[in-house]
């Protein structure tokens, strides 16, 4: 089958090189001149791991091109549409600016018998909208919906091999064409007895951001237990433990620490609360609003937490920070935990370095007071104190009898819980983590 990807960013960009690993011909379009040079090239403009090898790879079957015009999609049979739908400014709502120049761009090269399928996360009631678009410009062509449930980090690994999927079909003459082809775009994965949902378009739009309410609730709850943890001197780590092996309630997402960031989570649940309140049932997810208020008291908390091991006051103190990223294996640092808190430590009078194995040059652009460097011996040295704030695996296994004598300061906050504290501790560093006692 040929495929059409409209947007090549980071959704658009893992998808289309994983459509040609399923055998596909794919033709990548976007706007943005400088994506689709470095994408033809076989260089990803973001950082994911095993991306680029699959990109080259791809390429060079010549079944995977991107291009900046449209009419090279004209004859493809299924049309996925991956672009953004980020925060709108100053409100909770995601801006579907970029859906709609997506379908609108796409119209004119549908034909009879053409499916889109959209995989942006969007508000529910967006395809419905759409599929009256298309059908009134195109009246053979349909839309279907297929959201996508992407990991940073390990985007290719969840394109190729999920743990779900999900068709949301049209009523009408539109779901049995709909549902044969994406039968068909899926037929290696749903060969390997990929668990498959069919459902309608709201349905399949919802779970997306079901699924993302949910994961942010029970961050935020183990959050929530770390702040009652830290006024009674109790461990939210072996509550987590304890309470993981509930299998109703299992381990994964109960790590207790600097919360959630990047450009899904936060974003998606304002739009979700948004949503919810166009369609008059705002009262059902107002507890996402304290979801989101703990997830970005934790930020606030470290920074206190900063202060109270440097005497009071951490102006004119070195700290080191270690992680940009949002989370490990990425370069992504939109809403990033890390600069978030490294930024109000600057604000408030700290001498602060950043470091990060991927993420410095997109940290750089973000937060350009900031002082940033390559790395972990440069960060630290001569500093009063030292922050975990991503955890990356490099970060995780540093040897503190190695480091101590680098710093001015033997003094480590864990705000991912990530470090073992007894070996630092033996080590002669003073360890601090939410949600657990000095001790």
């Amino acid at each position: 089958m040929k495929i059409g990807v409209i947007g090549c960013g980071y959704l658009g960009a893992v998808h289309a090189a994983c459509m040609t690993k399923l055998g596909h011909d794919v033709v990548g379009y976007d706007v943005d001149e400088a994506k689709i040079e470095s994408l033809s090239a076989g260089k990803a403009p973001f950082y994911e791991p095993g991306l680029d090898e699959l990109l080259a790879e791809s390429l060079a079957t010549g079944r995977l091109s991107f291009t900046l015009d449209p009419a090279e999609l004209a004859d493809a049979t299924a049309y996925f549409v991956c672009v953004g739908t980020p925060q709108k400014r100053n409100e909770n709502a995601a801006d579907m600016t970029f859906v709609d120049a997506a379908v609108t761009t796409l119209i004119p090269q549908l034909s009879d018998g053409d499916v889109v399928i959209g995989k942006s996360t969007v508000p529910v009631g967006t395809a419905e909208r759409l599929l009256a678009q298309i059908e009134e410009a195109v009246p053979g062509a349909t839309l279907c919906w297929n959201p996508e449930f992407l990991r940073e980090g390990f985007a290719v690994e969840d394109t190729l091999t999920p743990d779900r999927l999900v068709f949301g079909l049209p009523v009408g003459d539109g779901a049995e064409p709909s549902e044969r082809v994406l039968r068909e775009v899926y037929t290696s994965v749903l060969d390997l007895g990929t668990p498959l949902v069919v459902t309608d378009l709201g349905t399949a739009q919802l779970v997306k951001v079901a699924a993302n309410s949910f994961l942010a609730t029970k961050i935020s709850f183990i959050n929530a237990m770390a702040e009652f943890c830290e006024a009674t001197g109790s461990d939210v780590v072996a509550i987590a433990d304890a309470i993981g092996f509930d299998e109703r309630i299992g381990r994964k997402f109960l790590n207790a620490g600097l919360g959630f960031g990047g450009g899904c989570l936060p974003k998606d649940i304002r739009a979700f609360m948004a949503r919810a309140g166009e369609l008059g049932v705002d009262q059902t997810l107002t507890f996402l609003r304290e979801v989101d208020s703990i997830n970005m008291r934790r930020r606030t908390r470290m920074v206190d937490l900063a202060r109270e091991e440097c005497g009071g006051s951490i102006a004119g103190r070195r700290i080191a920070v270690l992680g940009a990223s949002f989370k490990p294996n990425s370069d992504d640092v939109r809403d990033s935990p890390a600069l978030n808190v490294a930024e109000q430590m600057r604000l408030q009078g700290a001498d602060v370095t950043v470091t990060d194995p991927i993420a410095v040059e997109n940290a750089r652009g973000r937060f350009p007071d900031l002082r940033f460097v390559s790395s972990v011996e440069e960060a630290i040295a001569g500093v009063d104190l030292v922050l975990l704030l991503t955890e990356w695996k490099e970060y995780v296994e540093l040897d503190p009898d190695a480091l101590k004598p680098l710093v001015g300061q033997a003094r480590v906050l864990d705000g991912r819980n990530a470090l073992d504290p007894a070996r630092w501790r033996a080590a002669g560093w003073t360890y601090r983590a939410l949600g657990r006692s000095r001790a």
